[in-house]
């Protein structure tokens, strides 16, 4: 049940309510309970028939059950996010990037280069820092 409430302990509040009412206005806040409670169904009816309205014929083609927050599992979205496949790169893409790599390649390899056979040791510098 709701909070761990079960019906013993339910039914326990109930009848320490009673007795702390009294005989004298218990009637009329059992009145007033059911009054409410009709007001809560009446307005959860009114909130279900206005989501209706406003989704259209897409509201019964929902699966409510899938949106429930109680499915919630984020071990099984990591999973699933993780064995989806990576999207495959098209072939000129790749060209491109073997192209790129190659090209970088040669020039560090240039730039390395002293000339007397010997290279030179770079640190790597970040031109859009500071």
């Amino acid at each position: 049940m709701f909070f761990g409430l079960t019906i013993e302990k339910l039914l326990l509040i109930g009848v320490i309510a009673a007795v702390l009412i009294g005989p004298e206005r218990l009637p009329r806040y059992a009145e007033g309970l059911a009054h409410w409670a009709g007001r809560a169904r009446d307005f959860l009816r009114g909130a279900r028939s206005r989501v209706k309205e406003e989704m259209g014929p897409e509201f019964d083609d929902v699966d409510w059950r899938k949106l429930d927050p109680r499915q919630y599992d984020p071990r099984r979205i990591i999973r699933e996010a993780l064995l989806d496949d990576a999207p495959v790169p098209t072939v000129k893409a790749a060209a491109t990037a073997a192209s790129v790599t190659a090209a970088m390649t040669a020039a560090g390899a240039a730039a390395m280069d002293r000339g007397d056979g010997s290279r030179a040791v770079s640190t790597p510098f970040d031109s859009e820092a500071t």
